[in-house]
């Protein structure tokens, strides 16, 4: 890479101009440590041995190598970057560092580089609607258990609300998933750019895929049957379990240990869900239940959970309970399947 100028994250460094800016605004760096930076993304994804800071940075000033490791430190908080999770310097035990990030270099690479700079939104929505789907088969399969014990119908008809019902919580799951993953991923795909953009990516995500499904779903039974059910799961609660993942995600992100982040998400979607339907809104639980309000002739029945909290039908507390539940299973299985995609494309 010839060129004296370079674009990674946030970040443009003009080695030519000696100058580093985030977003546009300047970077206080000392010269020696600006060059330290400029070598190390010169040489992205090899490794610069010590030696090589020796000669090209110190220029035969003799230092010891706490000199280096100083001048590390100091880039890696200019960066926001953390040595035990690392975006953009990765050390290589007594041999040297290597500079990890995406780099665009001036007029090179047109293409190829935007591909690899969306590669890592890709990878963490990817791992996102996996976890999303896998949330949506375990909450199908126990509303589908809970629907098929209370049902008069023969053990055929049972297995097929089971199976209706995992189909329609996959379905929905994989569709939320896939937008507030994508959206988390879009606005901040290292998780380092502060808690508003993964909230407000999330959030976004949440209230397109939302509208859609209200929109789609509304107008299917419009369709069908003639009439719809009314205020079923949409773009409300999109945007307010979106934007809770979201923070979930980011938090999780500052977290070492994945189970204790996939624990964190859950717990800020587990709040999200629970909020929603005291704010009038509805969960899948509490959309389904509606679905066999509006339609008496429907097998759907979910009155058996409300008896488990004092109640002859799906009522407040249930659906209370059941959206805080469906939310945490959602937050931390869509976080957990982010955070882990991105593990393992980062080889850790």
């Amino acid at each position: 890479m010839d060129h004296a100028r370079f674009r990674f994250d946030r970040f443009c460094l003009d080695a030519a101009d000696r100058r580093l800016t985030c977003d546009g605004r300047a970077v206080e760096i000392n010269a020696r440590y600006l060059d330290a930076l400029a070598l190390l993304v010169r040489e992205a994804g090899r490794l610069v041995a010590k030696d090589r800071f020796m000669d090209e940075v110190w220029r035969g000033v003799p230092v010891t190598d706490e000199a280096l490791t100083q001048c590390i430190r100091t880039l890696r908080r200019q960066l926001g970057d953390d040595a035990a999770r690392p975006r953009f310097i990765e050390t290589v035990p007594k041999h040297g560092y290597r500079f990890i990030a995406p780099v665009e270099g001036g007029e090179t690479m047109p293409v190829v580089k935007h591909a690899t700079r969306w590669r890592p939104v890709a990878v963490l929505a990817s791992g996102g609607v996996i976890g999303g789907s896998i949330a949506g088969i375990l909450g199908g399969l126990v509303y589908g258990f809970i629907a098929a014990s209370q049902t008069a119908q023969p053990v055929g008809g049972a297995l097929s609300m089971l199976l209706v019902l995992l189909l329609i919580s996959a379905v929905i799951a994989l569709l939320g998933a896939a937008g507030v993953a994508f959206g988390i991923a879009a606005a901040d795909p290292g998780f380092g750019r502060g808690a508003q953009w993964s909230v407000a990516g999330g959030a976004l995500g949440g209230l397109v895929v939302g509208a859609l499904v209200k929109l789609i779903g509304l107008d299917a039974f419009d369709l069908l049957v003639g009439r719809s059910p009314g205020d079923i799961t949409g773009p409300f609660e999109g945007v307010l379990l979106g934007g809770a993942v979201g923070l979930g995600a980011w938090l999780a992100a500052r977290m070492a240990s994945l189970r204790r982040g996939m624990a964190t998400a859950a717990l800020a979607g587990g709040v999200a869900g629970a909020i929603i339907p005291l704010l009038g809104g509805r969960m899948l639980g509490g959309s389904l239940d509606l679905l066999a309000q509006h339609f008496p002739g429907s097998r759907l029945r979910l009155s058996q959970l409300g008896t488990l909290f004092g109640e002859p039908g799906f009522g407040p507390v249930s659906q209370i309970v059941t959206g805080a539940l469906e939310g945490a299973l959602f937050g931390g299985c869509v976080v957990g399947g982010m955070l882990l995609a991105r593990r393992l494309s980062e080889g850790r």
